[in-house]
């Protein structure tokens, strides 16, 4: 292969790509807070404004992180190529990449790296998206779609989910006639709940000519379904997200990959302008990234690892008579509290417990992170006992002086 390429894609287009990344976070606010760059200083804008950080003992499932973090063999594969530094290695891309398109058999030039799911995320909505190309998404799911969106001037069109928490591919047919962008999360974040393939599929099919269907494969590791990469060998117009945040624990290490055919992902290009900066892939990362890959005791380990917790919490809440939203395939599920989200966070956070956001579709749940079985332990008694409060509790005068807690997101993180 020649050294100039990365899979196909020449190292100048490819560092146009990733670079488009870095000149969006200039020109578009959206895109700014969601990168891990300006993560940090909108932390320490917020924490200058009375904001604590989270106590050293505090349970944090409120993010979508894996506990586990990286695996062993990422670790070692960081340790040998982090001596490596102080030079670019271009060809540990490429290895990655190699690795990857070998996996799901394909295409060349049919994927791309980033640091990280978030930025490459905006950068697929954002290409598509306008004042005369809207977007239609599932209601509730990942905030990124409508946020783009807005960023973009595009209108935006929710779409309830099913009754089994799938997204209503044939309402979101429905929902405008010539949309630039349809968005599913598949598994869904925040209920965790699966879109049928075949459901995406016929939307695929069905869908006017122009308009691409986006979905978000970030959980997908957890699932027992097969994942829609194939269409994107099948040249649909689709564009298919994943991330090495989640079942592979490298939410702080910032690796990701976009699959879609070379003319959408060019097509990234237009959104920022020329580039102005870079904003690739460390070489650790890199390689931490095709570790993960070749690790391959290590995806089914978790998996087991994270729906055995996620069972056996979610069979103690059902037991003892709270509400939660069956089907998860994720590292997350959505319960019932019974008074606004916010009110029982602050509830959870007096327990040392950081429970996930609540959505506007369904103000009474909280997203619920699947932790370590000890910290789901700790949150089933911190939850019982929030649960036996009278509603309002929280709100009462001694919150009027409890400092306001920086409860971390995956909206900063990818």
């Amino acid at each position: 292969m020649n050294s100039d390429m990365t899979q196909g894609v020449s190292r100048r287009s490819f560092l146009r790509i990733v670079g488009a990344a870095s000149a969006a976070a200039t020109s578009f606010p959206a895109f700014a807070a969601m990168t891990p760059a300006a993560a940090p200083a909108g932390q320490t804008a917020r924490r200058s404004r009375g904001m604590q950080a989270l106590s050293a003992d505090t349970v944090v499932i409120s993010s979508n992180e894996n506990p586990l973090g990286p695996a062993q063999s990422a670790l070692t594969a960081i340790c040998s190529m982090g001596v490596q530094g102080g030079r670019y290695h271009w060809d540990e891309y490429v290895k990655t990449i190699d690795v990857f398109n070998g996996e799901f058999g394909l295409k060349k030039d049919y994927s791309a790296l980033f640091p990280g799911s978030s930025g490459p995320l905006d950068l697929a909505l954002m290409s598509n998206l306008g004042p005369d190309k809207p977007l239609v998404y599932g209601d509730p799911s990942y905030e990124q779609g409508p946020r783009a969106a807005e960023v973009m001037k595009a209108p935006k069109y929710p779409v309830p989910l099913t009754g089994t928490y799938a997204h209503d591919v044939k309402a979101m047919l429905k929902a405008h006639p010539a949309p630039g962008a349809y968005y599913i999360v598949n598994p869904n974040n925040p209920t965790g709940t699966m879109t049928p393939k075949e459901d995406i599929v016929w939307l695929v099919n069905n869908k006017p000519k122009g308009s691409v269907v986006i979905i978000d494969e970030a959980y997908h590791h957890f699932s027992n379904d097969e994942s829609c990469i194939d269409l994107v060998n099948q040249d649909k117009d689709v564009i298919v997200m994943r991330t090495f945040s989640k079942i592979y624990g490298m939410a702080g290490l910032r690796a990701g990959f976009v699959v879609a055919r070379p003319d959408l992902i060019e097509r990234f290009n237009n959104v920022g302008g020329p580039s102005q900066s870079l904003a690739s892939v460390s070489i650790t990362s890199a390689a931490a990234a095709r570790a993960s890959l070749q690790d391959k005791d290590l995806v089914p380990l978790r998996k087991k690892i994270n729906g055995d917790i996620r069972t056996e919490t979610v069979e103690f809440l059902t037991k003892h008579g709270y509400k939660v939203i069956q089907g998860s395939q994720g590292n997350m599920f959505m319960v019932d509290v019974k008074r606004p989200g916010k009110e029982f966070q602050n509830a959870m956070l007096k327990e040392n417990v950081a429970v996930g956001r609540t959505w506007s579709a369904m103000p009474n749940y909280v997203r619920v992170t699947v932790g370590t079985k000890a910290e789901m332990e700790k949150f089933q008694t911190a939850f019982v006992k929030c649960m036996d409060m009278p509603a309002g509790a929280a709100n009462g005068a001694a919150e009027l002086h409890m400092p306001e807690f920086h409860v971390p997101s995956e909206l900063y993180r990818g």
